[in-house]
């Protein structure tokens, strides 16, 4: 247990890198006109810039978490908080894309080291009865890089330039990195056990070849690249189940429905939103003509619902069941889908705007109850796997959520690049990617109701 006069440490640590993850994703969506103008970049090559980062991330959770368990927490939140400053604060100065999106990776795997302890070193470090209240100040980190980054991303971009929005990273990650150099070292939790190298290895090619794929097809080579894909995944699973140190616990998913489906849900719920800012930021400003700060102001409308509603839902879904308060939102995400479909040159900010209101609500209605259910349908030993797990689909739904808009960029874009003159074939995409979008989130309704019931009668 660490010491009572460090416990405000943790917190501050872990509470600023709460923060930063979400406002450096929130505030480069922002950007993307800016950094593509730039680059030179076309719609595929901008989509990587989003890309990238989470593929990583996505790539990095599961071992490095592991790691963490092995070796302490606070090495690996501390080396990670470095990563991410380091690398944040060189894509400033890279003079090609290629250069800037590997920059974006060693981000992503710095975030990815952030991801996997944070919480874990907040749990670990207060007792049983404070960390209700310490989660929730982490959470609210959270959501509040959510809200501010695509108004601030705005804002610096249109003032003083993308190049802007990494340097305020690089300050903020040097913070945490700062605190956590004071942080108290942690034991092992799973101190001489194994690590899964090969299943890390087979987990990464699986998301790789995957997400590449996607970006390649519809040429024979994306095809390929997608089937093996979906081969190294049923060997990593088939290796998940025999190990003795698994990467990730499988057996949680046997036998307890309201695990499996609610971890489903979720993961569909993310793949059907994340590239909802992705899209809607190119929109609002090569085809409604919007400053970056114009358009910030515009998409901090969901983030904002979000953080508003979602300490509602999480209080409704501790006396409702939380598969029908998450289904209900899954519902309204579909009705706010349904709407962007439409989409047109003459759409009204209005009607933007209602879409993003509507995408909020049905976030926040959806995201807490599904936390809840998660963390109430396993014992307390497995909180740690059950959080991780929670991350995972996270991140891989959002890389799944890039990889849908990037194959539908390949088909529809290919090389043209993203501007005002190509605005047709960008709604033209934006309509498509909308529409699967909104089928998908349709199906996740059906996966979080069949979640079974949390409460006991």
């Amino acid at each position: 247990m660490t010491t009572p006069r460090k416990l405000p440490i943790v917190l501050f640590a872990t509470t600023i890198s709460s923060f930063t993850t979400p406002f450096m994703g929130s505030s480069v969506n922002v950007a993307l006109p800016a950094i593509g103008r730039d680059f030179s970049m076309d719609a595929l090559s901008l989509s990587w810039v989003a890309s990238s980062f989470l593929l990583a991330s996505a790539i990095m959770l599961l071992p490095v978490g592991r790691l963490a368990d092995l070796f302490g927490r606070r090495i690996f939140f501390l080396s990670g908080s470095l990563i991410f400053s380091l690398s944040s604060l060189f894509c400033v100065w890279p003079d090609t894309e290629g250069l800037f999106i590997a920059l974006r990776v060693v981000q992503g795997i710095g975030a990815a080291m952030i991801f996997s302890t944070g919480t874990a070193l907040l749990v670990s470090a207060y007792p049983a009865g404070e960390r209700g209240k310490m989660l929730g100040i982490n959470i609210a980190a959270v959501y509040t890089g959510l809200t501010a980054g695509p108004f601030i991303g705005g804002l610096l971009t249109q003032h003083f330039g993308w190049p802007a929005i990494f340097i305020a990273n690089a300050l903020l990650g040097t913070a945490a990195a700062g605190l956590a150099f004071r942080i108290e070292k942690d034991k092992p939790s799973a101190a001489g056990e194994s690590f899964d190298l090969g299943g890390s290895f087979l987990y990464a090619a699986a998301l790789f070849s995957l997400m590449y794929g996607f970006s390649q097809l519809p040429s024979c080579r994306g095809a390929f690249l997608i089937f093996a894909g979906g081969i190294f995944f049923v060997f990593f699973i088939r290796r998940q189940l025999t190990n003795r140190s698994p990467l990730i616990h499988l057996h949680l998913f046997m036998g307890n429905r309201v695990f499996a489906f609610s971890n489903l849900a979720a993961l569909i719920h993310y793949s059907a939103t994340f590239a909802i800012t992705f899209l809607l930021s190119l929109y609002l400003q090569h085809v409604k003509g919007l400053t970056p700060s114009q358009t910030g102001f515009v998409l901090v409308i969901e983030p904002l619902l979000q953080a508003v509603f979602s300490p509602l839902a999480g209080r409704l879904s501790d006396r409702y069941e939380p598969r029908i308060i998450s289904s209900i939102g899954m519902s309204i995400t579909v009705v706010g889908l349904a709407g962007l479909i439409f989409i047109t040159a003459d759409t009204t900010l209005g009607g933007i705007v209602f879409c993003l209101a509507l995408l909020g609500i049905g976030f926040a209605l959806f995201s807490s109850p599904n936390v809840n259910a998660v963390m109430s349908a396993v014992d307390g030993k497995f909180y740690g796997i059950a959080s991780a797990t929670q991350a995972t689909m996270r991140m891989v739904g959002q890389m799944l959520s890039m990889g849908i808009a990037m194959l539908v960029f390949a088909w529809m874009i290919g090389s043209h690049g993203i501007d005002h003159e190509n605005g047709a074939l960008l709604i033209a995409s934006a309509k498509i990617i909308f529409m699967i979008l909104a089928i998908l989130c349709a199906v996740g309704i059906a996966a979080s109701l069949a979640r079974g019931r949390v409460h006991k009668a």
